[in-house]
């Protein structure tokens, strides 16, 4: 009985400081065990160049999006809510960054300038 008394104190002191610790293990050494932090891509193309080799496509393989589409003017913007897709009369297409207020206007531009307006 007196062992048990004597062990009481000690246990209410070592058990908090026990869990006190686990949580700060957890709150600093967790984060990198359990969550995979972002690296960033080389600055060389050759990742992209990879993914180009190795899409399949029997028509055309639109190079910024790599979508298999049957004409080059088909392809999709890879940012759409961003940017217009414009369509020239060759058969070719640009994407170009929404401009402006007034939906269409970057395509409205481009035909201006296409002109010699702008």
């Amino acid at each position: 009985m007196q062992l048990l008394t004597l062990l009481t104190p000690l246990l209410l002191l070592i058990l908090p400081a026990s869990a006190q610790f686990q949580f700060f293990e957890q709150m600093f050494n967790g984060q990198q065990g359990g969550q995979q932090q972002p690296q960033n891509m080389g600055s060389d193309s050759a990742w992209y160049q990879q993914q180009y080799e190795n899409a399949h496509c029997d028509k055309y393989l639109c190079p910024h999006t790599l979508s298999c589409v049957h004409f080059a003017h088909h392809c999709p913007c890879a940012f759409p809510a961003v940017e217009d897709k414009v369509e020239f009369g060759d058969g070719s297409m640009a994407c170009v960054s929404k401009g402006g207020w007034a939906e269409g206007e970057a395509s409205r531009k481009i035909e201006l300038a296409r002109k010699g307006l702008l």
